[in-house]
């Protein structure tokens, strides 16, 4: 999961760019980068860790221009190293730089079809390379002697849907042209628009969530609709056209549960409205299962399952209180690469206060539980402050299956509700009590708030991939390939892969 920004201002836009990548910190903290266009040339910084980190005045006083692109980072496909921060550059045609946030499922045959037929060489393991490729060989096919139109952009990125499979929103920067944003026929991963009237004219910042236009100012315009480009010129002018033959709207429900911020607003759903219908459902479901007097206090595990806990011990009427304080300067532990990391950070991330554990039956809300190393560490923690029995609640259903359009949990081993019931799961994080939401419910939760959104991608709880294209085959490739990180598992992978291309030529 990433953050991307896209801004066409009329006055330099480094230090907005960068104000957005702050807001949008949460979607990734492994690298962060920052591109921008001053007439044909670009300036660009990029590097690993946080933006605050990233960035010194050198740098900032570097990135010369009125618009640009910029990127927040953890790695998904690829790896976490610096050579794979974004944004990317492709000198031709025109120049073009890129920001991606998903996860393409066909990258590794694009690859090799970039170079069979496109002569185009890769440079790294990202998939977001290979996709910056694809669109720059379609803007060359699409054009003609040395000018570029938004109609030609526009067919370019009809092309790319046609090629591309799997989760992408996109910022890229055309050199000398004006910014280009588009996202998946799908809707998967998020992308949306605002805008901000001045003396000079109407500025445009394209972004991940909402929270990032509302937070600079700018005015809520849409979200860039499933298969959409959104072309806006140097000089201010939009453009638009739906690009994709079949286009629907399938959001992440797992940015609903835990990756946006509460005050975004996605799709038209309130993510704070979400995850308190999330704890209203959730309710429902301990009224009809738990004696309610087995619960003394609620408490949730800070931060993104505060408002479902609020609800939930609102609706039981069961007293609410936080009883673990939360170091605001570690990392998002799911975000971190490494199960030992994770494990390492957990303490150091989340701190007991004793005194409201001590002698209760505690009722813990946490928005959801993947690899449960999180969860079990925080269950000790409870115990050693002295409450009396722990019951767990996950307001999403169990984590069953591999995530492939840009969340990093690509193997079912590291799942532990894969193969496990939910006793097995209690037994696992060894608490007293467990129990999940229901799939209906948690696409309740997001419908509720926004009657359109019919249709949710929600594949590593229902095992239901929206692309149609991911079968038990590619999953048991990758996590082969994720498990044995050798040269001669990437040969493999390659053969088979020439195997395909040579039988589809």
């Amino acid at each position: 999961m990433c953050g991307i920004v896209g801004v066409v201002s009329h006055t330099p836009v480094n230090q907005l760019i960068y104000d957005a990548l702050l807001l949008l910190q949460h979607r990734g903290q492994d690298a962060a980068g920052i591109a921008t266009d001053n007439g044909n040339t670009f300036s660009m910084h990029k590097a690993n860790g946080l933006v605050r980190d990233v960035f010194r005045t050198r740098n900032m006083r570097s990135l010369f221009g009125n618009s640009g692109v910029g990127q927040v980072r953890y790695p998904t496909a690829g790896s976490s190293s610096a050579d794979e921060a974004q944004p990317f550059y492709v000198n031709a045609p025109f120049g073009i730089i890129m920001a991606h946030n998903g996860n393409l499922t066909n990258w590794e045959q694009l690859k090799i079809e970039m170079f069979k037929n496109d002569r185009r060489h890769i440079n790294t393991t990202s998939d977001s390379e290979v996709l910056l490729n694809v669109l720059a060989h379609e803007i060359q096919q699409a054009t003609t002697g040395y000018s570029l139109d938004p109609a030609a952009i526009f067919k370019a990125v009809a092309m790319v849907h046609k090629r591309v499979r799997g989760s992408y929103a996109v910022t890229a920067q055309i050199a000398g042209y004006g910014l280009l944003a588009f996202r998946d026929p799908f809707g998967i991963r998020p992308l949306c628009i605002g805008f901000n009237e001045t003396d000079k004219g109407t500025e445009y910042l394209v972004a991940s969530e909402s929270v990032a236009l509302e937070g600079l100012g700018f005015r809520f315009l849409r979200d860039v609709l499933p298969g959409e480009a959104i072309f806006i010129d140097i000089d201010g002018k939009l453009y638009n056209q739906q690009c994709a033959e079949n286009p629907t709207l399938n959001p992440c429900a797992f940015e609903f549960v835990y990756f946006a911020r509460p005050d975004s607003i996605i799709d038209g759903a309130s993510v704070y409205a979400t995850r308190l219908k999330m704890g209203e459902y959730l309710a429902d479901k301990i009224k009809r299962e738990m004696p309610l007097g087995d619960i003394d206090v609620v408490m949730p595990i800070p931060d993104s399952s505060r408002p479902a806990a609020m609800e939930l011990a609102h609706k039981l009427n069961i007293e609410y209180r936080e009883g673990f304080i939360k170091n605001r300067y570690i990392g998002r532990t799911f975000l971190m690469p490494g199960q030992a990391i994770r494990s390492k950070s957990v303490r150091q991330k989340l701190n007991a206060i004793g005194s409201e554990f001590k002698g209760k039956n505690v009722l813990l809300v946490d928005d959801s539980i993947v690899r449960g190393t999180t969860s079990r560490e925080i269950v000790q923690m409870a115990r050693e402050a002295g409450a009396k029995k722990v019951i767990f609640a996950s307001a999403a259903p169990p984590v069953k299956f591999p995530n492939v359009y840009g969340i990093d949990m690509p193997t079912r081993a590291e799942l532990i509700a894969y193969g496990r019931t939910t006793e097995e799961v209690c037994r696992e994080i060894t608490a007293d009590a467990l129990i999940y939401q229901d799939i209906e419910a948690l696409k309740s939760s997001i419908s509720d708030i926004n009657p359109a959104l019919k249709s949710l991608e929600a594949s590593c709880f229902d095992g239901i991939y929206v692309t149609g294209d991911i079968s038990r085959d590619y999953l048991d490739r990758i996590e082969f390939a994720r498990n044995n990180p050798k040269p001669e598992v990437d040969d493999a992978v390659r053969s088979q892969l020439n195997l395909n291309l040579a039988q589809v030529d």
